[in-house]
């Protein structure tokens, strides 16, 4: 950073305080945005602190944002709180970030902000009337007021509105098979709610309703058991007891369809032992998706005559079951497995585990995960405790499951955890996150972090960045070790470029011109196409090959 820019940021950082102390929120503002759409975060640091001991709300927010964004969570609630019950931004931002840890006080702030005007702050407020089973009133609340610029709310009022529309339909339905006593018909009716799985997962509270219809398809048929047990499962929570039941009672009705879906939920919690004894079941009594289970099962835990004689009952013309003989042929001559997928460790690594030893925890969790059929909801108890006592595998894997899980917010704070652990993947997908915000110098430090790892991709990653914010000599290292091992790679061409301009901002402008010219041939396939077109701020950021070479040509014709 040069003197004049220097200079420039200290006025503006000192107005932006002036501002702040004369009570002036619109220039503080204004001031505010310079060092975020300039890029100088960390300049506009040690300034928006002061403008918020002054008492200025947008510095609260930004301040907020950024402490957010780059893992003080509780510092950014703090910031939040400050203003929250006078600026709809900071409302909203707390709602947001007390919701993220299921905290219902985040109800309260979303109230506060859609008083205080701000729309999205209405649309959460609607959001949580669905996840309390009321979506008809969540779409009516949101239609109330609305101007032809709240286009936004719409969007859920459909949903909303569909939701009320398919449950109608299913009780209506219900009404039909029950007057006719059709068990069939009952089943019929509710496959709608087969495809409602995001609606139950993010409005839990719309399952009550749901299960009123189960219970009543129920008493028609035991295949709705299975359905009612199948919601459940599903929902946020442990209603395993209920599930167990319900599944139970469908079995002793005679359904072959509850034994496999008994099977397949013990897999699933890691309870492979109680999961062949379901299939099982299931395989006698004719059950095609138990026999399957069951010899999967079996191979996985290297007992090939089982699994053999298990897929001899399928027909051998299945595609998926020749696929099956052959990884059991495959497997038979690999011999002994790597310690990572043999699931005969499983009782020793549980016995290590429930007497407290947090590495085993999670090589249990890791094993069932990663080999033994157990799914993401079920795996988070065996991974958090090493997590939590800072292994960076495990933060990485906890990371990992909440992304399966479809819950960002704890998967970005356990790849934090991960990376300030020291595992550079985590650093490097920590800098991809911070470049998402446009937190351009949080991701510089996290792809110089990354490029530890020694891979060419990542050493262009940080000479990139680094390129980015005109630290050409710190660039040029990294740059070089990028195109003298990458040249090759799908990178190259973008690694030409910015070496290139390296080259030219410090005076070596043939060296420059010979790299330029390379990558202004193929920049707009080789880079440009790789990028998306509506983040404006990347776009600007972005190298010029053209313009850059041109400016290199000028100064060796100028020598």
């Amino acid at each position: 950073m040069d003197q004049d820019e220097t200079q420039t940021i200290r006025k503006f950082g000192e107005d932006l305080v002036a501002a702040a102390l004369a009570g002036d929120a619109k220039t503080a503002r204004g001031l505010t945005d310079f060092f975020v759409f300039g890029h100088h975060i960390d300049e506009g640091i040690p300034y928006w602190e002061r403008a918020v001991e002054a008492g200025d709300a947008f510095s609260a927010f930004t301040l907020a944002r950024y402490r957010k964004i780059r893992g003080d969570r509780a510092e950014a609630e703090r910031l939040y709180r400050l203003a929250a019950d006078r600026d709809a931004g900071c409302a909203y931002g707390l709602g947001v970030l007390l919701q993220e840890d299921d905290d219902p006080e985040a109800a309260r702030w979303f109230q506060e902000g859609w008083d205080m005007g701000r729309l999205d702050c209405k649309i959460e407020l609607g959001k949580l009337l669905a996840a309390e089973g009321k979506p008809a009133e969540a779409a009516a609340f949101l239609m109330q007021d609305t101007g032809l610029g709240d286009i936004a709310v719409f969007r859920w009022v459909q949903l909303f509105e569909g939701v009320r529309e398919t449950f109608d339909g299913i009780a209506a339905a219900l009404d039909a098979a029950e007057a006719a006593g059709d068990g069939d018909a009952a089943v019929a009716a509710l496959e709608p709610l087969q495809d409602m799985d995001n609606e139950f997962k993010n409005y839990p509270g719309l399952a009550t309703e749901a299960e009123g219809y189960l219970r009543r398809a129920s008493a028609l048929s035991p295949v709705a058991l299975v359905d009612h047990a199948i919601l459940l499962e599903r929902l946020p929570g442990d209603r395993w007891p209920e599930v167990r039941d319900l599944l139970l009672r469908s079995h002793e009705a005679g359904y072959a369809g509850a034994a496999f879906v008994l099977g397949l939920f013990n897999e699933e919690r890691g309870e492979l032992a109680e999961a062949e004894r379901w299939y099982t079941t299931a395989a006698e009594a004719g059950h095609r998706g138990g026999r399957r289970k069951l010899a999967d099962l079996c191979l996985r835990q290297r007992r090939f005559d089982e699994a053999e004689a298990s897929l001899g009952l399928l027909d051998p013309e299945d595609d998926d079951i020749a696929d099956r003989l052959g990884l059991l042929a495959a497997l038979r001559e690999e011999g002994e497995p790597s310690p990572e997928e043999d699931l005969r460790r499983l009782p020793e690594l549980r016995a290590r585990a429930e007497a407290g030893d947090v590495q085993a925890s999670f090589e249990y969790g890791r094993l069932l995960y990663d080999w033994g059929g157990g799914t993401a909801r079920w795996a988070v108890r065996w991974y958090e405790p090493a997590a939590l006592a800072g292994d960076a595998a495990a933060a990485d894997g906890l990371s990992g499951l909440y992304d399966a899980l479809g819950d960002p917010s704890r998967r970005d704070r356990w790849k934090r955890v991960a990376a300030e652990a020291g595992d550079l993947d985590a650093c490097y997908a920590m800098a991809w996150l911070s470049e998402y915000h446009h937190d351009y110098q949080e991701a510089e430090r996290w792809f110089v972090r990354a490029a530890a790892d020694g891979s060419a991709l990542r050493a262009m990653m940080a000479g990139k960045a680094l390129a980015q914010r005109g630290a050409y000599e710190e660039a040029e290292p990294y740059l070089r070790k990028a195109w003298e091992e990458g040249r090759d790679e799908a990178f190259g061409t973008e690694t030409a470029g910015y070496l290139g301009l390296v080259l030219n901002r410090t005076g070596r402008h043939e060296e420059a011109v010979e790299l330029l010219t390379l990558a202004a041939a193929t920049w707009r396939e080789d880079v440009r196409s790789r990028y998306g077109s509506d983040d404006l701020q990347m776009l600007a950021r972005m190298l010029r090959p053209e313009e850059e070479l041109e400016a290199a040509e000028q100064a060796l014709a100028a020598r």
